[in-house]
């Protein structure tokens, strides 16, 4: 890598997240690299605004989904390079820099950061286990960290869908030929206490934006279940390993695709 170092302005859509934001945002300005920290506050009302205010570089309100928040940073930003987390997220100090140094040893313009899952209780053990089965797939994941010109390049994130937005975009740069690479380093994801009525509804609410989704990109549902029941396999010992958490993640997949499901089904009769 030169000695020349690019600005990384780092983009966090914010929520009442009270519980987690104060390691978020303190993980981005620990980084070993320079960086500019951007949060988008979606009207907060438990407090995170005003962490917002004390830590960040840019700190504005707006929305009225997380991709219209992180669109709105990334006109905000000033960095050569974008990278987008949530905020129940952490990254490692040197997560920044290494990711740099694998888009430069590839060429790559857009960045794979692998995510592990943290949180207490069985669901949450259960989906610790799917995300250790996912790095490396590239139709299950999608990058975090992509140069500036090109996100901008590439229309950003689909304000029309919830959920499914990163795919999209993961899409359209791999349509366009755009260069990915994966770095040696992981994003930390809090996920709490994982209760299942919530993740269900959050499903439902996501799935409202799937018949978007399909019709934007054919054949990406798919692709990405089969990429799901490759990663599964190609992971089989692991899972194999853990019968009391595979069965479980099984049972939460079922249920979340049911969900799914649910949610697509009501937006096409409305």
């Amino acid at each position: 890598m030169s000695d020349r170092r690019p600005l990384v302005s780092v983009v966090v859509p914010t929520r009442d997240a009270a519980r987690t934001i104060s390691r978020c945002l303190e993980s981005v300005l620990a980084q070993t690299w320079p960086v500019e920290l951007v949060v988008v506050d979606n009207w907060s009302s438990d407090g995170t605004w005003e962490v917002a205010g004390r830590l960040a570089h840019v700190a504005v309100q707006g929305g009225p989904e997380r991709s219209a928040q992180r669109n709105l940073g990334v006109e905000r930003a000033a960095g050569e390079w974008v990278l987008w987390v949530d905020a129940d997220m952490a990254l490692a100090p040197d997560a920044v820099e290494r990711s740099l140094e694998a888009a430069d040893a590839s060429g790559a313009a857009a960045v794979f950061l692998p995510e592990v899952s943290i949180g207490s209780g069985f669901w949450a053990r259960c989906r610790a286990l799917e995300r250790r089965c996912y790095h490396g797939e590239p139709r299950v994941e999608a990058p975090r960290l992509v140069r500036a010109d090109v996100l901008r390049g590439a229309g950003g994130f689909d304000t029309g869908l919830t959920g499914t937005e990163d795919a999209a975009l993961r899409n359209r740069l791999l349509s366009g030929g755009i260069g990915l690479a994966w770095a040696d380093t992981v994003v930390v994801h809090d996920e709490g206490r994982l209760r299942l009525a919530p993740v269900l509804r959050k499903r439902f609410a996501y799935g409202r934006s799937l018949p978007g989704y399909h019709r934007a990109n054919p054949g990406a549902v798919k692709a990405q279940a089969v990429g799901t029941l490759a990663a599964y396999w190609r992971h089989r010992r692991l899972l194999a390993a853990d019968p009391v958490h595979t069965a479980g993640l099984a049972a939460l997949r079922a249920c979340e695709t049911a969900a799914w499901a649910a949610g697509a089904a009501a937006a096409r009769r409305r």
